[in-house]
């Protein structure tokens, strides 16, 4: 299986590895510092490097308990070492950006009790939905204030593997309107963005809420009687 080495530390910008497998479309590594995407979050940008020759990495499939990195006409051969590359400006604007969404989330859950309906994200920008009745200019003004002031807080963020019967003792740590996590998931990765907000969730994340940087509402709609979309940007 790859092992997701992104899980454990999301900093990792280089990595070496070992090839597993070759498929039609690519290559399967022992393990990977690139995020497959998922939860909202796009999948990871960056290069594999061999002999010399730099591939454009194009996307990751999840294939079984493996991750195929797709890379186009290439002469890799298995059990070969390579090297991997992450496109840092990418994926850290990602992680400040995901880390963005679950302080809204904490702040909207803390103060509202409104459940999570929704929710996409590209670098420095995303949306979220939650289960509110009514949305207002007030409201907005009220959230955009609470969340930067917890990025001013500078609240450190804790990532911890679970037992899946312990994680789930854990009280809301489920903040979608439906549980997305299959039964057949034994291990369980929590985001711990301390005193504000404990969830379950596999994206990459910043160390600490002050590199997230300024957060914006953008803009709010109506999706529904009561599904209601806030729109952010993450400034510096």
């Amino acid at each position: 299986m790859t092992k997701l080495i992104c899980h454990e530390n999301s900093y990792i910008k280089e990595f070496e590895a070992t090839v597993t497998a070759i498929t039609d479309t690519g290559i399967v590594l022992d393990k990977t510092a690139f995020y497959p995407g998922g939860g909202g979050q796009p999948s990871d940008k960056g290069s594999i490097v061999f002999g010399n020759i730099e591939y454009p990495v194009n996307g990751i499939i999840k294939n079984g308990e493996n991750y195929i990195h797709k890379i186009d006409s290439h002469n890799i051969q298995i059990h070969e070492k390579i090297q991997g590359i992450i496109d840092w400006e990418y994926r850290y604007n990602l992680m400040r950006t995901h880390t963005a969404l679950h302080i809204l989330c904490g702040v909207v859950w803390r103060d509202y009790k409104a459940l999570v309906t929704g929710g996409d994200m590209k670098p420095l920008s995303a949306r979220m939905d939650f289960e509110l009745d009514t949305l207002s200019s007030e409201f907005v003004k009220e959230v955009e204030a609470s969340v930067n002031k917890e990025v001013r807080n500078k609240l450190d963020i804790e990532i911890k593997i679970m037992d899946r019967e312990e994680a789930f003792k854990i009280p809301d740590l489920i903040r979608t309107k439906i549980n997305l996590l299959p039964d057949a998931i034994k291990q369980i990765r929590t985001v711990n963005i301390t005193g504000l907000d404990l969830q379950a969730d596999g994206g990459t994340h910043v160390n600490n809420t002050k590199e997230v940087g300024k957060i914006v509402v953008v803009g709010h709609e109506s999706k529904g009687k009561i599904n209601k979309r806030l729109r952010i940007k993450v400034e510096n």
